[in-house]
C-alpha cells in the first residue's frame, strides 16, 4: 500500500498519520498538505524521520501538482481529509470552501483516475482504494429525536456542509460513471490533541486557561455526537482497509451532548486539572448572539460499521475529554505556536 493522506499535517489529518504509519500493511506514507492556519507541522515531529513518510507541501487546487504526486509515488490508496473546515469561516468566507473541498477533491479524484488501471479494478478490488472523509453535517439538523443514517437525505445548511455534500456526491459520481474503487465516510464532532483553537472545545480549553469569557452560541443547548479523535482514526483505518466498494459508512462516537454541557465540565475539569488558576470557571460563560444556519442537532447511528466492521468507539466521553483539557493544558507551547502562525 502506498498510502497518500491528504491534510495529515492538521488535527484528525496527523492523528490518524501517528495511528497507522507502522502498520504493515503501509509501504509508503505520502502526507499532502499546503499548510494553511489549521495544519502544522510539529503535530507530526515523531514521525517526520520515519522511513515510510515523505511530506508534499501541495494544494489540491493545484491540478497539475496533484498528479503528479500521485504518479510520483505510485499512489495505491488515498485517505482524503484534506478540506477547509470551519462553519464561521465558511458563513464569512465561503469562496476558500468551494475552492478546497469542491474543485480539491475533483483534482484528486482526476488525478486517481488518470493514474489507476481500470483493469486491475474487476481482478483486484481491493488493490486501489479511494477513501473519501467528509462529515454528519451534510445531513443538515434533526430534531429531539432520531439519527442520521447512510441512506438519510442530504439537507446541508451552511456553506461549508454544502461544500462537503457536493465532494460526497463528486466521489459517488466516479464510481458509478468511472468505476473507481470509493468509500466514504462521514464522522461526528471530533475532538482531542492537535485541534487547532477555533472549535469548540479547544477555544473553551483556552477561555479557561486564560480567564476570558467563554463564547456561548444561542441557548448552549445545541446538541452533537463527540467522537474521541483516535477512534475516528482507528475507523477510518478499517474503512480503508476492510469497507465494501461503493459504500458509505457513519462514523459517531455514541456522545451526545448539549454545547452548554460541555462548557460546563470542561470548566470543572480546569478547575480540578489546574487549580492555581482560581477556580470559579463556570463564571466565565458568557451567552453569545446565535450564528446564522446554526443546526440544532446532530447524531450519528452508526450501526452498520459496527455491523460491518466490529467497530465501536473505545472512549467514553468522559475518558476523552479528560485526556484532551490535560494534553491542552499540558502543550500551551504548541497553542502559542500555531495561534502565532495563524497571524502571520
Amino acid at each position: 500500500m502506498n498510502l497518500l493522506i491528504t491534510g495529515g499535517a492538521g488535527f484528525i489529518g496527523s492523528n490518524l498519520i501517528h495511528h497507522i504509519i507502522d502498520r504493515h500493511e503501509v509501504t509508503k506514507l505520502v502526507n499532502l498538505d499546503c499548510l494553511t492556519y489549521a495544519g502544522h507541522l510539529p503535530n507530526l515531529d515523531q514521525v517526520s524521520n520515519h522511513s515510510k513518510y515523505a511530506f508534499e507541501p501541495v494544494d489540491l487546487r493545484d491540478k497539475a501538482e496533484t498528479l503528479r504526486v500521485v504518479q510520483q509515488h505510485g499512489i495505491t490508496h488515498v485517505m482524503h481529509l484534506a478540506a477547509e473546515s470551519h462553519v464561521d469561516r465558511s458563513i464569512t468566507g465561503p469562496g476558500d470552501f468551494i475552492h478546497t473541498n469542491i474543485v480539491g477533491t475533483f483534482n484528486l479524484l482526476e488525478a486517481c483516475r488518470a493514474t489507476w488501471p481500470t483493469s486491475a479494478f474487476s481482478l483486484q478490488p481491493s488493490a486501489f482504494r479511494f477513501h473519501h472523509v467528509s462529515t454528519d453535517e451534510v445531513y443538515g439538523s434533526l430534531g429531539a429525536t432520531g439519527y442520521f443514517t447512510e441512506t438519510t437525505p442530504y439537507a446541508p445548511n451552511s456553506p461549508y456542509s454544502a461544500s462537503k455534500a457536493s465532494s460526497d456526491l463528486l466521489v459517488r459520481a466516479y464510481h458509478h460513471t468511472y468505476g473507481l474503487p470509493v468509500v466514504i465516510t462521514n464522522c461526528s464532532n471530533n475532538y482531542g490533541p492537535f485541534q487547532f483553537p477555533e472549535k469548540l472545545i479547544p477555544v473553551v480549553i483556552q477561555s479557561c486557561f486564560a480567564r476570558r469569557p467563554i463564547p456561548v452560541y444561542g441557548d448552549g443547548l445545541n446538541v452533537r455526537d463527540w467522537l474521541y479523535v483516535r477512534d475516528h482514526a482507528e475507523a477510518l483505518w478499517q474503512v480503508l482497509t476492510s469497507g465494501v466498494n461503493a459504500e458509505t459508512y457513519n462514523i459517531g462516537g455514541h456522545n451526545e451532548w448539549a454545547n452548554l454541557h460541555i462548557v460546563q465540565l470542561i470548566c470543572d475539569l480546569v478547575d480540578e486539572l489546574q487549580p492555581d488558576l482560581g477556580g470559579g470557571t463556570r463564571k466565565l460563560i458568557t451567552f453569545v448572539k446565535d450564528r446564522p444556519g446554526h443546526d440544532r442537532r446532530y447524531a450519528i447511528d452508526a450501526a452498520k460499521i459496527q455491523r460491518e466492521l466490529g467497530w465501536t468507539p473505545a472512549y467514553t466521553f468522559e475518558r476523552g475529554i479528560r485526556e484532551t483539557v490535560q494534553w491542552y493544558l499540558d502543550n500551551q507551547s504548541w497553542v502559542q505556536t500555531v495561534l502565532a502562525g495563524k497571524k502571520k
